[in-house]
């Protein structure tokens, strides 16, 4: 059902699945274009979840989505506090909230009052900030290099058709994810990771795509993991 919550800047929409009551997973989509690509898949996740008797829910985050906020007025910190928000709402009703982060989602979930955190091929600030910039040099042939300054200034700056603010390029330099998460990768990562799968790098694809096979693998170890962090 499509439902909404509160933070400090107004009010955003949420899509929740599953029971009313118990523990709740709550996703954070990649920054970007990336949302795009895997949003199917992660609501694969969510439906799965709720199949498997826990609940879940996928918050827009200021600037992302459907939010009415501009993509150039939000930042790093304003998502992590709305998600926060996101997930008080639940934590106000008695229910462990549990953070899923995808990509570099899992960047935004450091301010949430969470039980666990579950990370899907977790990304470092720094590391999207670099596909940021090789994105800008693709797209501006007076640009010859990594280092060549995109943050100067206060204005706008439009990278694969996101118009950034300079303060939340700058933001990335230093994001990481939460160290406490349960990580989960695909088998051709080689970074750590508690468990690896079989399966496709959405987020790598030219258009919006699912895997349904992948979706169940993750799914199932969400569920395991939600429930021994429950007993």
């Amino acid at each position: 059902m499509i439902d909404h919550y509160d933070w400090a800047g107004g009010r955003e929409a949420m899509l929740r699945f599953g029971p009313a009551t118990g523990p709740v997973v709550v996703a954070a989509l990649p920054l970007f274009e990336e949302a795009n690509r895997t949003r199917a898949f992660v609501v694969t996740i969510l439906r799965l979840l709720a199949a498997r008797g826990i609940a879940g829910a996928l918050p827009d985050l200021p600037g992302q989505g459907e939010s009415l906020m501009p993509t150039d007025k939000s930042s790093i910190l304003k998502m992590q506090d709305a998600f926060g928000f996101a997930c008080d709402k639940f934590d106000r009703e008695g229910r462990n909230c549990y953070a899923l982060g995808v990509r570099s989602g899992a960047l935004l979930d450091a301010l949430a009052p969470v039980a666990g955190r579950w990370h899907f091929a977790p990304m470092l600030g720094e590391k999207l900030l670099r596909e940021l910039k090789r994105a800008a040099i693709a797209a501006d042939p007076q640009r010859h290099d990594l280092d060549s300054p995109i943050l100067g200034g206060d204005a706008p700056i439009e990278i694969a058709g996101n118009l950034l603010a300079p303060a939340l390029l700058g933001e990335l330099s230093t994001a990481r994810p939460a160290p406490d998460a349960r990580i989960v990768r695909l088998a051709s990562d080689t970074a750590y990771a508690a468990r690896r799968v079989e399966g496709t790098p959405l987020w790598r694809r030219a258009e919006p795509d699912n895997d349904p096979a992948l979706a169940v693998l993750l799914a199932d170890d969400i569920a395991a993991w939600v429930r021994t962090c429950e007993s």
